[in-house]
């Protein structure tokens, strides 16, 4: 018997999530520890599940994320896509709610590119007169 299970990827400044959605009872996983024993800030969890309260689907789909790059709070918004486009695999019907909520859009912000002849991307080396 065939595996049954969604993918989809999430990515959000430097993180990457890689993420699996499996029919069970709601198990989250990230990087095979529980996810309040991976994050440990419960507002992390909360940005990582949204998704699925969003759509009802939290008892329906046991989560399973590789997370890779970045600090902790752009690996819970890569994990936010990535459940999101998921959950568009699974049921295409899910995405106009999901798109609404703004979990389907990439947020572009990143770092920006440090200039030459500046210490920083707009820090200029300190200025004297004399």
């Amino acid at each position: 018997m065939a595996l049954v299970q969604f993918y989809g990827t999430g990515r959000r400044k430097n993180a990457i999530a890689k993420v699996f959605l499996r029919p069970g009872e709601g198990r989250f996983l990230v990087n095979d520890k529980n996810i309040d024993e991976y994050f440990g800030r419960k507002s992390l969890e909360i940005i990582a599940k949204q998704p699925l309260e969003v759509t009802g689907t939290g008892a329906r789909f046991d989560v399973i994320a590789k997370v890779l790059g970045g600090g902790v709070s752009g690996q819970a918004g890569a994990i936010r896509m990535g459940i999101a486009r998921a959950l568009v695999e699974s049921d295409p019907n899910l995405r106009s709610a999901l798109k609404k909520s703004g979990f389907l859009t990439r947020d572009p912000r990143m770092k920006e590119r440090r200039k030459y002849g500046l210490k920083k991307a707009r820090r200029a080396p300190q200025y004297s007169k004399r």
